[in-house]
């Protein structure tokens, strides 16, 4: 998908300057025509020889060449790149994207280019979650702007948590998705040399791709949710979640179901709603109360209960997210009045239930994004691969029993992302409300 493509990549001042050369060997491998603009600082992390002997193109860092005093034209660079890339992304860079600074060449190249813009921040955990970093995340991708989310790990300084770059793999996965979608809407690129300033009075947002002044930035009162994380792009979309377990009859007193507690499912239902996302939740029988106005809940039991509201609800969804854990099998006939304890064994006869992921999957249109989830007890990548192909699934979250910690009725889950391209992705245990927002930043990455 990368052929011929021209990709501009941007290298930041960061420790992990190092994965640019990896990444331009990648995008090199796919076809693509590479130019690298690295920052002052960014040399200091690697050589600018290392990454033109990869791209076969001389590594620009400065608006003239010392050497011949030639110009390196900001604006033609900007015309050249079918997509501009910055990875490793510093805060130092954002900020000064997210400001409209234009104090070197990178910074130009950003203000006049026209063409699809994809960030990759790389810093550490604190600087990560620092206000300042999350409103300037905020704000460029209410530029229009596309940022590819830190990955979780063990950081420079010691912590670990977010801040760790992409892996290239997935940076490449990333842009070669964005360059295949067709374009919505106009990125950071500008019109004329001005029109990057943010704010600027007299410039119209649909020719800068900024907001006028007044607009698109919440006035005090108002809520700020969206505007303020880095997942502004949840805000609005409408997103099916199943939770918890389904029961299923044998009588009117016994049932056969299972040990989900729904934590899970209700942890990414509070997060979904929380960054701006309408959530349809359908949910098994749990003892959960939802806190977010913005979830709407459809109370089920059966398997066939939540087969019929999902076929309902999914048609006119952005996203699904299958998190319940449905009965696999049902019985094939339920008595009306409670079954006597008799001598002797006790024959069931079981019916397999319909197979609500498969069927989504084969009812799933372009656009729509599924998600689903594997709970195994061996051969767990082998299974839940096999369970992401089967099943047309976007991304699939593993989990083991094995795992001390994690699985049903715990606060705690430790998970493995994947995807049906790149190496899984795997974090350590964590309580389930932080696991949510990990499976929902790697969602966003998919809009």
């Amino acid at each position: 998908m990368l052929r011929q493509k021209n990709i501009l990549l941007g290298v930041c001042g960061s420790i992990a300057a190092y994965k640019a050369a990896v990444l331009v060997r990648h995008l090199v491998k796919e076809g693509a025509n590479v130019r690298v603009i690295m920052t002052p600082a960014a040399a200091e992390f690697i050589t600018p020889l290392t990454l033109a002997t990869l791209s076969g193109e001389a590594v620009l860092s400065r608006f003239s060449d010392p050497s011949s005093g030639a110009w390196n034209n900001h604006v033609a660079l900007g015309a050249w790149a079918d997509l501009l890339l910055i990875a490793p992304a510093s805060a130092n860079t954002i900020s000064k994207l997210a400001g409209g600074a234009c104090d070197n060449l990178l910074t130009a190249v950003y203000l006049s280019a026209k063409c699809p813009v994809c960030i990759a921040p790389a810093m550490d955990l604190d600087m990560w979650k620092h206000p300042s970093t999350t409103n300037n995340i905020a704000l460029l991708e209410q530029y229009g702007n596309r940022i590819i989310p830190p990955a979780y790990g063990e950081l420079a300084s010691g912590l670990t948590g977010e801040g760790r770059l992409a892996e290239p793999e997935h940076i490449v996965s990333f842009i070669a998705k964005e360059l295949a979608a067709p374009a919505e809407s106009s990125t950071a690129a500008t019109e004329s040399e001005n029109a990057g300033q943010p704010g600027s009075e007299g410039i119209p947002a649909d020719i800068t791709g900024i907001p006028a002044i007044g607009t698109g930035i919440p006035a005090i009162g108002e809520d700020s949710t969206a505007q303020n994380n880095p997942y502004g792009k949840l805000k609005g979309k409408k997103v099916l979640l199943t939770a918890g377990p389904t029961y299923e009859a044998l009588d009117p007193v016994r049932f056969i179901g299972n040990r989900s507690t729904g934590k899970m499912g209700f942890a990414l239902a509070e997060e979904l709603a929380g960054q701006g996302a309408e959530v349809e939740l359908v949910s098994g029988p749990v003892l959960l109360e939802t806190k977010n106005s913005a979830i709407n809940r459809t109370n089920v039991s059966t398997a066939a209960e939540m087969h019929e509201a999902c076929m309902r609800i999914f048609p006119s969804c952005d996203i699904a997210i299958l998190s319940a854990a449905v009965s696999d099998y049902v019985p094939a006939t339920v008595s009306n009045e409670k079954i006597k304890k008799d001598e002797g064994s006790f024959s069931l006869k079981l019916l397999k239930s319909k197979d609500i992921l498969a069927e989504l999957g084969k009812q799933k249109k372009n656009g729509q994004i599924l998600v689903g989830f594997a709970l195994e007890t061996n051969n767990e990548l082998e299974n839940a691969r096999e369970k992401l192909r089967k099943k047309n699934l976007d991304l699939i979250i593993l989990n083991s029993l094995r795992d001390k910690g994690a699985g049903f009725g715990t606060e705690t889950n430790k998970v493995t992302l994947l995807r049906p391209e790149g190496e899984p992705l795997s974090f350590p245990l964590k309580l389930k409300s932080e696991v949510a927002k990990d499976i929902i930043q790697h969602i966003q990455s998919l809009l």
